[in-house]
């Protein structure tokens, strides 16, 4: 993903490259160089997008010695399109191209699947995308500070990597400005805790039933008090009764075998 700040751009992924359900890679950088402020950020395959970065900065070397200035980010876009668009039934590739140049500053390209290009203030792409676009909505703003885009995307790759199985390991940034491209590497020990929230919201749940449990004094069944249950519904004919009866006597046996009246709780505490 990429957004832009006051300033310039910061671009990040995170780190793992996957063969199937086989993780091929745990530290890969996605985030390639493609002239001196201008970087791609890859998904889709690692192949295909590997050999389009290669063609793309081979060509804006060659701009770059025949124009004597250094290419726009949308001359750069531009390229990365038309190689995606010519080839699109024969590659997977979803690239992100993120700069600064004298003309335009900071700006964002995206190249989706297809070969379409698309100019945003922000964009997310790969399969961990889908898990982050609510996040991103609800806490992208225009004219951000650098440190507060850093926060950003760190925040959105980490909590795509949390969910998604084919994002992992850990998350790469880099922050491109008119002094330049500068790159950081956070390992998933330095990232927001967002890594497992199934886990975390069990662990929880798990202690508020605890908690309401000892405090409105609910307790599991004694032996006696089973014992004597089995007794009534033994000596019950299920025959003679009708069928919300039956529905009825088993619920309660099922509560007084040791399941939470989870009805009393909610109407007790207000859950």
């Amino acid at each position: 993903m990429a957004v832009e700040f006051e300033g310039g751009v910061v671009i990040g992924a995170d780190t793992r490259t996957t063969l199937g359900s086989y993780i091929a890679n745990r530290v890969t950088d996605k985030l390639t160089p493609i002239h001196d402020r201008i970087y791609c950020c890859r998904s889709g395959s690692a192949a295909d997008t590997q050999a389009i970065a290669d063609i793309v900065r081979y060509y804006t070397q060659m701009y770059a010695v025949q124009h004597d200035e250094p290419p726009t980010v949308r001359t750069v876009a531009a390229l990365f399109q038309e190689i995606c668009y010519q080839n699109k039934d024969n590659m997977s590739a979803g690239i992100i191209v993120a700069g600064w140049d004298k003309y335009n500053g900071g700006t964002i390209y995206t190249i989706p699947l297809g070969g379409s290009l698309h100019k945003q203030p922000f964009t997310v792409g790969g399969s961990g995308s889908s898990y982050i676009y609510g996040y991103c909505d609800s806490n992208f703003k225009k004219n951000m500070t650098k440190e507060e885009a850093v926060a950003f995307v760190k925040n959105a790759v980490t909590l795509a990597l949390s969910r998604d199985g084919s994002s992992g390991g850990c998350v790469r940034i880099a922050i491109i400005n008119e002094e330049g491209a500068e790159k950081f590497f956070f390992p998933g020990n330095e990232l927001p805790e967002y890594r497992k929230p199934i886990i975390y919201n069990a662990l929880v749940i798990k202690e508020l039933a605890k908690e309401v449990y000892i405090k409105e004094g609910l307790r599991p069944p004694t032996i006696s008090e089973i014992s004597q249950a089995w007794s009534n519904l033994k000596s019950i004919r299920l025959q003679e009764i009708g069928l919300k009866d039956a529905a009825r006597i088993a619920i309660r046996s099922v509560e007084v075998l040791g399941f939470f009246a989870i009805g009393e709780i909610i109407g007790r505490r207000n859950l």
